[in-house]
């Protein structure tokens, strides 16, 4: 069965780059350009893990991750981070993301943090 990552990227380069390396990595995969559109769809998602972007025009990752902790539909579910300028002990303190990744990213990296992710 293959696996669904839901990323929530603003940057278009960036989300298509993910998404193409992902899929051709055998995951389904759902992306967002904003926190609004991921919000709007939180109850049907139903990946195996998010990969969330810090920085993003409507609001930020960390609050993201912080309220699909606290939703039933996605409280299970685990969450990284991205983040090219946050600090990765900041965020870990205010949200509960099982890892992160700075950016720039290397893919083999990116695919072993989720990859790692879905098994926990």
């Amino acid at each position: 069965m293959r696996k669904k990552i839901c990323v929530l990227e603003d940057n278009k380069d960036i989300r298509e780059v993910i998404e193409m390396f992902f899929l051709s990595e055998d995951y389904e995969v759902l992306c967002f350009s904003t926190v609004g559109e991921l919000l709007a769809n939180k109850n049907s998602l139903r990946p195996d893990v998010f990969l969330l972007d810090v920085m993003l025009p409507d609001g930020n990752g960390i609050d993201v991750c912080r309220k699909l902790s606290c939703l039933k539909a996605t409280a299970s579910i685990p969450v990284l981070m991205m983040s090219a300028t946050a600090d990765l002990k900041q965020i870990s303190a205010n949200c509960p993301a099982v890892g992160f990744v700075a950016k720039p990213f290397d893919l083999s990296s990116m695919l072993n943090a989720v990859n790692l992710a879905v098994k926990a």
